[in-house]
């Protein structure tokens, strides 16, 4: 038997039928492309970090359940006492611990589309069915057709992001209310960008039983550290970290972490930054002729008028610029591109070569 042969007979052909994650190569590039914080730390700041790290107990094992991240989380992010922190090596971990944990024969996703690709991979991953329900042409949710497939389906879990990716946008709270309320699923609320967004939903832990809110360190400024979160109740939490692998929190993620949180005041104000150059980039983009998105993230969603993006995307490359050619991912994206908000001399420099291009 080849090895060809051998590959068709063992691996599932949903998976066999998948394109591994892409990343595109930024190496010598002005990155806008992945939603990061573009900013570093002060001088002072990471030396005092660095002395931390010195001392990491590196031939440990780290702590079980990173008391102190947890404490650090909880003091930022007011999180009632009530509620549990489980912590995931990114959210993309606590996705797939989501989805194995409601991986019953026949068990359902559940998510608006175009949204975070990894709701419907991690499906894939855990032999789950997934159902996309397209937005509306505005972005905003399409209701009907979600209360729809609940009471046809009845999915296990429901993912929302708030704001959502790709598009940016916050949805009306009554059109989420009536999602929450028909579920009789897990509803998972995924703030992965709350902090550049005027909204938050944590006190929807109190409202409903069913609800768990999602967040992650990734757009503060520590996406290297792959730390997410998940709140909610003990009883829904408890079930979930039976399936969690131990130690899934490195030694080094947890000082920096634990080091970042006490000084959140230095992040918080990164992001203030970003937000303002957010609405420099969103105007500069409409002068230049795009259909702008007006975002509640650190990122742009915009439509080329003129019906190449695609063209646009790969000249910004050769100005040593690389963005997110949404063009193709779904037909509501057809002709968008995608512009992570970067520093001020980030954004003229993108807005100078797009000058160039158009």
């Amino acid at each position: 038997m080849s090895i060809e042969q051998k590959i068709t007979q063992l691996i599932r052909p949903e998976i066999r039928a998948l394109h591994a994650y892409p990343v595109g190569d930024a190496s010598g590039m002005i990155k806008l492309d992945a939603m990061e914080n573009p900013y570093q730390w002060p001088a002072n700041m990471v030396q005092e970090w660095q002395g931390i790290l010195a001392n990491c107990a590196l031939n440990r094992y780290p702590h079980p359940t990173a008391p102190e991240v947890t404490a650090g989380l909880r003091e930022v992010m007011k999180v009632p006492a009530q509620y549990d922190i489980l912590l995931g090596n990114g959210s993309d971990e606590i996705i797939q611990l989501l989805a194995m944990a409601v991986a019953n024969p026949g068990a359902t996703i559940l998510a608006p589309e175009p949204g975070f690709v990894m709701y419907k991979m991690i499906a894939t991953f855990v032999g789950l069915n997934y159902v996309g329900v397209p937005l509306n042409e505005d972005f905003s949710l399409d209701v009907d057709g979600m209360l729809a497939v609940i009471a046809q389906q009845q999915p296990q879990l429901i993912f929302l992001a708030q704001p959502n990716n790709p598009t940016g946008n916050l949805w009306a709270e009554a059109d989420l209310t009536a999602i929450v309320e028909a579920s009789d699923g897990l509803v998972v609320l995924d703030e992965a960008y709350l902090p550049f967004s005027s909204r938050n939903h944590l006190d929807w832990l109190d409202r409903y039983d069913n609800v768990l809110v999602m967040r992650t360190l990734s757009k503060v400024g520590l996406a290297g550290l792959r730390l997410g979160m998940l709140f909610g109740r003990p009883e829904w939490l408890n079930e979930i970290n039976k399936i969690r692998m131990p130690y899934n929190i490195n030694v080094l993620t947890q000082a920096s972490a634990t080091f970042a949180l006490k000084h959140f005041d230095v992040l918080d104000q990164q992001c203030a930054e970003l937000k303002q150059q957010r609405e420099w980039l969103f105007e500069e983009l409409l002068a230049l002729g795009f259909s702008a998105y007006k975002s509640e993230a650190n990122f742009i969603l915009a439509r080329v008028k003129t019906d190449n993006a695609r063209e646009i995307f790969e000249a910004l490359k050769t100005h040593k610029i690389l963005i997110k050619c949404m063009d193709g991912a779904h037909p509501l994206l057809a002709q968008c591109l995608r512009f992570t908000v970067g520093k001020a001399g980030e954004n003229q420099a993108l807005i100078t070569a797009l000058k160039a291009i158009l």
